[in-house]
């Protein structure tokens, strides 16, 4: 994936807030020390987490998982 869009990611991600919060919360656990589930590049974190996201390594849980 040469360019990673918010449109991209927001295919698998009901809405942008919800695409910020997962994104965040992606990138804490990754400057924990976190593994990345992609191949790194010199990019931001931000931006390999939204690759992350783009190609459906990292998704958002909701109640309708649960069921």
């Amino acid at each position: 994936m040469a360019r990673v869009t918010i449109e991209d990611c927001l295919k698998d991600v009901d809405n942008r807030f919800q695409l910020v919060h997962l994104a965040a919360q992606r990138v804490r656990q990754i400057r924990e020390g976190a593994e990345f589930l992609v191949q790194p590049t010199k990019n931001s974190d931000v931006v390999t987490v939204l690759r992350e996201i783009a190609a459906k390594r990292v998704y958002c849980k909701t109640d309708q998982d649960d069921k």
